[in-house]
């Protein structure tokens, strides 16, 4: 376990030492949407039956973080070797494909986790958020913090430059975050777009998780966990191989 250990060290104290720029900036960006759209709303939404909207949207901001910041961290590491030439220094020694992989999958939880866990207690200092079923708040968190950083691990060893990064960025995880429930309740859209919604497993996952807090949501824990599961297990799945492969590592 050596090898595995040293490469999950390593990708911690990657994001560990410049605290400023991977947390703390994140969490200041979750504040901002949390003062400007409660300031709003507050007092002209309410979602759930005896949960102020400003309790409502904080379970999305936190969830949000996690997801953006778990991407983040993997894809940023592995592109940044990539270009770098120090990627050979990862591929030379004899680390196994799991341990690779589950090297930077762990660390990517970890910076999603620390981000979501600092949007929490930072929020809780403006409104009190109830937690009905922490279970299912950390299998939440847990599950959509590896499919999101199985994401990132794909779009690092896929991307040959940062432009492409920031369009997998702009144009896949910003879109699947932002319309998934994160500031509204999918049952204040048109029939149609409900629909669609559906077909989004943020929604699930932020719903999911909001649940653990409140013991309400647009749909049941197990369904989201049905959608949830899979999705994470095949994004696991496909980074893992495409690490065992190969592809773009080996030239």
């Amino acid at each position: 376990m050596t090898g595995f250990l040293t490469l999950l060290k390593k990708e911690v104290l990657r994001f560990w030492k410049v605290l400023l720029q991977t947390v703390a900036a994140p969490i200041l960006t979750a504040l901002l949407y949390l003062l400007i759209f409660s300031h709003v709303l507050e007092a002209h939404v309410q979602v759930y039956p005896g949960v102020g909207y400003t309790a409502f949207l904080m379970p999305g901001l936190i969830m949000m973080s996690l997801l953006q910041n778990a991407f983040a961290n993997a894809s940023s590491s592995l592109i940044q070797s990539k270009i770098t030439g120090n990627i050979v220094f990862i591929l030379l020694p004899p680390i196994s494909h799991l341990e690779f992989f589950s090297a930077y999958l762990i660390a990517s939880m970890l910076r999603g986790l620390a981000v979501g866990f600092g949007v929490m207690v930072v929020g809780m200092l403006f409104t009190p958020l109830p937690m009905a079923h922490p279970a299912w708040v950390l299998t939440y968190a847990l599950l959509s913090g590896a499919a999101f950083g199985a994401i990132g691990i794909l779009a690092g060893i896929w991307a040959d430059k940062f432009d492409h990064l920031s369009g997998v960025q702009n144009f896949v995880i910003m879109p699947l975050t932002f319309l998934s429930g994160v500031f509204y309740s999918i049952h204040s859209l048109p029939v149609f777009w409900q629909t669609v919604s559906h077909f989004n497993p943020v929604f699930y996952m932020i719903d999911g998780f909001r649940y653990g807090f409140f013991g309400m949501a647009d749909v049941s824990p197990w369904q989201g966990l049905a959608a949830v599961l899979p999705c994470t297990l095949v994004l696991a799945g496909a980074a893992w191989w495409m690490i065992r492969s190969g592809y773009k590592l080996r030239h």
